[in-house]
């Protein structure tokens, strides 16, 4: 089984789901020294099955497969989606996309998402929202494969350790795309990633992967002065020429640096952090569906948004590192980083210390 403890390179891809982490991106990170990821979270076994595979002829270094921890959709009002529906019609471009009713199924099937992960068995399987069965973490231990999920604070890792699982990625406030919370309507207590490594550190014992705004080996330096044994990074591989990310939300990310990052639930029905637009104005107080219906419900806006170049009605999620990001290759980016890291007074030793 891996151990997060002696990576080469205390790097881990963040697992985004979209089609941003392709398997040249994982694997350039993988043959990098670090851990090359993908975000499953809507993805069809069969989609599944077609990225590990191709990544694995790119790499025999380790990969993560993640996955979202769905809960159960409690049954809507009317007025609830003709309000939500109501809210997207009064955008600007309303008459340049459809809207269309989530229905059920509202989520994939877990179960069947890790078919083709028991088949190909990466070395590394994570979670986010919450911990799956314990049945499915005791497979992967069958397997070999080392579990991780997501805490944003201390009950959350007290309860991923109670669960059997192998580390904690402690998901600090600055962090791109959703919060990892285990229940987004309870008060969240908004902890950088700095601090909730130092708390995480104290109080459990299992390793702790640290995400969060961090882009530069300096950032990678702190969070492992602070206890961890690794740092997960998205925002910063976003400008890869490997990544899988969209047109539009690249021009974005190039062009509007000097913006700022802002939580919204608009898009998909739970807290995410992205570059503030002006969907993200337009929909402040303005009643959405629960995740993940929203998202359904968004789904035509963002695809037209994509299509149509317009990045103003687009999720781009980003962390709050924008405006240190670089364009670089992959392989060229982890080496920078860990250049840095060791100037900045930590190695990549010491993550196992």
């Amino acid at each position: 089984m891996l151990d997060v403890t002696q990576l080469q390179a205390p790097i881990v891809l963040a697992p985004m789901a979209g089609g941003f982490n392709t398997p040249a991106l994982a694997a350039a990170v993988a043959n990098s020294g670090g851990v090359g990821s993908f975000g499953f979270a809507y993805s069809t076994p069969e989609a599944i099955d077609q990225s590990l595979t191709a990544a694995k002829r790119l790499t025999s270094g380790p990969l993560n497969a993640n996955f979202f921890v769905f809960s159960d959709v409690v049954e809507l009002g009317v007025d609830q989606y003709r309000q939500a529906e109501a809210a997207l019609r009064a955008l600007p471009p309303k008459d340049l996309f459809d809207i269309q009713r989530p229905k059920s199924p509202f989520f994939p099937d877990l179960a069947a998402q890790l078919e083709p992960v028991w088949q190909h068995r990466p070395m590394v399987l994570t979670f986010h929202f919450g911990i799956p069965d314990d049945a499915i973490i005791a497979r992967a231990h069958d397997l070999n494969i080392c579990v991780g999920a997501t805490a944003t604070c201390v009950s959350e890792a007290l309860a991923i350790e109670a669960a059997g699982a192998d580390f904690i990625v402690a998901q600090g406030w600055e962090a791109g795309g959703h919060r990892g919370c285990f229940d987004p309507q309870q008060p969240d207590e908004q902890l950088g990633v700095r601090s909730l490594t130092r708390r995480l550190v104290e109080t459990t014992a299992l390793p702790v992967v640290a995400a969060g705004g961090l882009v530069q080996g300096s950032d990678i330096a702190d969070v492992l002065n602070a206890g961890a044994v690794a740092a997960q990074l998205g925002s910063a591989f976003l400008l890869c020429p490997e990544a899988g990310t969209p047109n539009t939300h690249r021009q974005m990310l190039m062009t509007q640096a000097q913006r700022q990052t802002a939580f919204t639930r608009a898009f998909s029905g739970r807290p995410a952090r992205g570059l503030r637009n002006r969907f993200m104005d337009l929909m402040h107080n303005q009643p959405y569906l629960p995740f993940p219906l929203q998202n359904t419900l968004t789904g035509p806006l963002r695809s037209w948004a994509g299509a149509a170049g317009q990045g103003e009605f687009q999720s781009v999620w980003v962390g709050t590192g924008l405006g240190r990001l670089r364009e670089r290759p992959a392989k060229t980016l982890v080496a920078e980083l860990i250049r840095e890291c060791e100037l900045a007074g930590a190695t990549p030793t010491d993550a196992g210390a």
